[in-house]
């Protein structure tokens, strides 16, 4: 189960949570792009904000977002990696 491998070295929810964005940053295939709210946009990276959340950075043009992970559309075929999302999905924020 990736939840357990990714958290296998962690004491408490924060580094579980830290385990699971290390393998969503290593194994999310980015960039890739999807379409949020109608507008197509480029997810870059993901990052971990203060508040224990992992967020998809996305842009369009010169406009940059930070969208929950969860919370992201994600295009069909969804990228190489996506399963790490839905192990976050079920680890539970």
């Amino acid at each position: 189960m990736l939840v357990e491998q990714a958290t296998v070295d962690a004491y408490d929810d924060e580094e579980q949570l830290t385990g699971l964005y290390t393998m969503l940053a290593e194994q999310l295939a980015v960039p890739f792009k999807t379409v949020v709210l109608g507008v197509e946009v480029t997810v870059k990276k993901v990052d971990l904000l203060p508040g224990s959340q992992i967020v998809a950075v996305c842009t369009r043009g010169r406009h940059r977002q930070a969208i929950g992970i969860l919370d992201l559309p994600l295009p069909d075929p969804a990228p190489q990696g996506a399963e790490w999302i839905e192990a976050y999905r079920h680890w539970g924020p």
